[in-house]
This record gives C-alpha cells, structure tokens and sequence, in this order.
C-alpha cells in the first residue's frame, strides 16, 4: 500500500537577525584566517536595534578591526538605513572577546606545527578539538543531490535577495525567510503542495499605498520573477494544486534586527538539511576548522554525497563522534534506508579504507585553513546564509563528487554487477 506525506524545510535570507549574525562570525574567521592559518576562532555575535555584541574565544597572531569587519558586512548584506532601526554606520558594535581555554586547546596544539605534513603517525596525534556528534546527508531527489524541500527553499531566499540588490524589486528589504512543502509518495516526491515567502520591504510601493493592494504587487512579482525561475531544472514544479502564501500577516515592513533579536548558531537546521536528515546539533558558524561540529561535518556530507553519486545508494546518511583530544572517530555509521545497492555494513568498509575522517586529514583535504587566504579573505562567509550544502554557486571542497569512480569500483568486489 502506497503512503503519500508532506514535508517542509524552510530557509532565510541573509538579513535575516540569525543570519547577520552567522555571517559576521564567519567574516571574523576569514579575516583571521586570512593572516593566520592556525587561528583558533569561536566567535558568537548578537544583534538587536542598534546593536552588534562580538563575543567568544579568539586566539590568533592576526589584527583586525573586528568593528569595522562588521560594519563593511553589516552594509553588504543591505543595512544601510537607518530609518530601518539598524544600519551598519549608526549600530553600536561591542566586542568582548576572550582567548581559548587552554584545557580545550591542549588536545589540538600539536595540529598547528605539523598540519602541513600528511605522516599518517602525524594525523593519529592531533586530537579533535572538541566531542560530538556529526551527521552527513545526501539524496538523489536533486542535481544538488539534497532533499527537495530544502533545495527549494533555498533557492528562493537566494532568489529573493538577488532581485533585490539587482534593483528588480527595489522595494524589498534584506530580512526574509521561505518555506517549501513538498508531497511525497512511497519516499520520492510527487509535488508541491506549499510555497511560503515572507519578505521584508517598504510600506508603499511607488503610488501603491492601500496594503491590500501592496502585498498583492509584492505576490505578482515574487511569483514571476523569483519563484517560476527557481524550477527551471526541476522535473517536479508547481501546479494548479500548489498554494502560494505571501506575508500571510499582511504586511512585512519592520524587519531584521530592529524586529527581532539574532544570535550566532541559531539556524542549524536551515544550514543542513532542512529536518529531512538528522542532526548532531552543533553550529557551523564562527569556528575555524578545528572544531569538528563544522569540518566533520563537511566530511560527513562528502562521504554521504560520493556515495549516492556514485550509485551505491539513492539516499545516505553518514554519523561520524569525537571525543576531545583524539584523532580518530569514535564511531562511524551509514545508513542507506533500504536503497543501498551493498548491505551497509560493507558499505562502511568503504568508507573506511577511502575517506580520511580525523580532524587533521579533513583539514588537509578539504584546505580548510587556507582557503579564505586563497580566495581573496573570504570563504566561509559565503556559506554562512544560504546553507553549507548543495552549493553549486560556490566551488566547495566538500561538495566535489571526485571519490564516486573510485567507489564505483571498489563496490564491485562486493556485487560485480551492482554498477
């Protein structure tokens, strides 16, 4: 008997309060990194109407300006207004920053003298720099290989704030948030059965100023100029069936910081898989690669993606634990919900002799230090809104499919036909 369900994920925009806030963190990362490849960074931050608090565990040989850093992102992300009650030039920004508890760091110290060599007697010394949990996902519903609902709902915000600094929808603000709920039946998606956009923007739109006739340009224009494009290389699109909701309150004109508070790490799930996959619960953003929350989890969506491009499975879910102070994970499972074309325990095998999973390999494989220097002082805080996976706008290590061949291969001892 077949079951038929629903599903939803929702994204943000970046100026969402929650967003400014993880994408200032990362700001920090990268300058820091940028100077200083051993930097150890966990730096949180919070807004509020006219407020920017910087704080966390910061130690580095780099300089910044942490007040200007967030000033310069504060205004890229599009608060320049102050009649918006936040504005990058008339925000006060506080910084209260401590350096690296020396009980955390002693497991780690070692990483940053030998992370340029690859002895594998090297790796086995360099701890994790905290416990945890990491999960991975990855799912052939997609090009992006992510689940339908929040691939969707990313494309939207993405959207939606393109048009806005492209000037084709000039009354829109940075805060937004969207929400795709997709129909499924037996597993795969069928439809779409919700569409959710809630955006900031001015009061009047030109000579527009009755509200009801405001919010129903706003809807006329979303619905053609940001959701229609976003399906173009969608098999599934909207139909008839397909609810389309529009600041359902009625209106959406004070936003961002002014309208709610943000705080660093708070859209995990936004940042992930939007609820379609388990997670470990650690944050991403503000921590330099030596925090396994963030780099193990990367190489968890590596694992999980080579997998699934590979053919082995059509959905796959990969954990990955640490314990402080150690180089190896505790312990490693994959999951393939009954479409693994080897049983899962030889496809742990595989992952084992063909990923390199402790802290100081992902770092080196991935580049992880590096690369905000390498990209002219930004990296991470490019994937800071919009989600960490599925990115083809962006050329991230963990997204790159260049272990599935290799994969492919190796499966066959296993099942000489399976590919």
């Amino acid at each position: 008997m077949s079951r038929r369900y629903l599903f939803t994920s929702e994204s943000v925009t970046e100026g969402h309060p929650d967003k400014i806030c993880d994408q200032i963190s990362d700001t920090i990362l990268d300058a820091l990194l940028s100077q200083d490849p051993t930097s150890r960074v966990a730096a949180e931050v919070v807004v509020n109407t006219g407020l920017v608090l910087v704080t966390g565990e910061i130690t580095s040989k780099a300089l910044v300006n942490y007040v200007d850093l967030v000033r310069k992102k504060i205004a890229e992300i599009g608060y320049t207004d102050a009649m918006n009650g936040f504005s990058a030039n008339s925000c006060a920004v506080l910084v209260a920053l401590d350096e690296q508890s020396p009980d955390i760091a002693q497991g780690v110290d070692q990483a940053h003298e030998t992370r340029e060599q690859s002895s594998d007697e090297q790796w086995d010394t360099i701890g994790a720099g905290d416990q945890g949990l990491m999960f991975g996902f990855a799912c052939n519903e997609t090009p992006e290989l992510m689940p339908l609902p929040i691939c969707l709902a990313h494309r939207i915000s993405r959207k939606l704030a393109a048009v806005r600094k492209t000037g084709q929808l000039p009354y829109l603000r940075p805060d937004g948030k969207t929400q795709v709920t997709v129909a499924y039946e037996d597993g795969r998606p069928i439809g779409i059965d919700t569409i959710l956009v809630s955006t900031q923007h001015t009061a009047t739109i030109g000579d527009i100023t009755d509200p009801a006739a405001v919010q129903a340009k706003i809807k006329e224009d979303l619905w053609a100029l940001v959701v229609q494009p976003i399906f173009e290389d969608i098999d599934i699109k909207p139909d008839q069936q397909t609810r389309f909701l529009v600041n359902p309150t009625g209106k959406f004109v004070i936003g961002g910081p002014q309208g709610d508070s943000g705080l660093t790490g708070r859209k995990i799930i936004v940042d992930t898989y939007g609820g379609y996959s388990r997670h470990g619960g650690g944050a991403f953003s503000g921590k330099d690669p030596t925090k396994v929350d963030r780099s193990a989890a990367y190489a968890c969506r590596y694992v999980a993606k080579n997998i699934v491009a590979a053919g082995l499975a059509e959905k796959c879910e990969v954990q990955l634990s640490y314990a402080i102070g150690v180089a190896r994970p505790v312990s490693i499972m994959v999951e393939t919900f009954g479409t693994g074309k080897i049983d899962d325990a030889r496809l742990l095998e595989l992952i084992k002799q063909h990923f390199e999973l402790r802290p100081a390999g992902i770092i080196r494989t991935f580049n992880l230090d590096h690369l905000p220097a390498e990209r002219g002082g930004r990296f991470y805080q490019d994937v800071a809104a919009y989600g960490h996976f599925g990115r083809q706008d962006l050329e991230l290590p963990w997204e790159q499919t260049d272990k599935a061949a290799l994969l492919q291969e190796a499966a066959r001892q296993f099942a000489p036909a399976i590919v």
